[in-house]
């Protein structure tokens, strides 16, 4: 298994939109994703600074996928 890498947000973002993950809806600086087979997250957009690993790895969770899956698509 590979280290966790860390990233911001807008590029969490752009990961998220090439697993076909949508914008739903936002709330303050808070913007929920949706995709087509009905899973779901929040990801906080706080300018700034990265996102903890803590916070990487239920983001991860929640879209199904795995931390060596979340590096490659990095790679990309």
């Amino acid at each position: 298994m590979n280290k966790l890498r860390v990233i911001d947000a807008k590029r969490f973002e752009k990961l998220l939109f090439a697993l076909d993950f949508k914008k739903a809806r936002q709330k303050g600086s808070h913007i929920f994703y949706r995709h087509a087979d009905g899973r779901y997250t929040t990801l906080p957009h706080h300018k700034g600074g990265d996102l903890s690993r803590p916070m990487t790895r239920a983001i991860l969770k929640e879209v199904e996928i795995t931390v060596d899956e979340h590096n490659k698509l990095l790679k990309k």
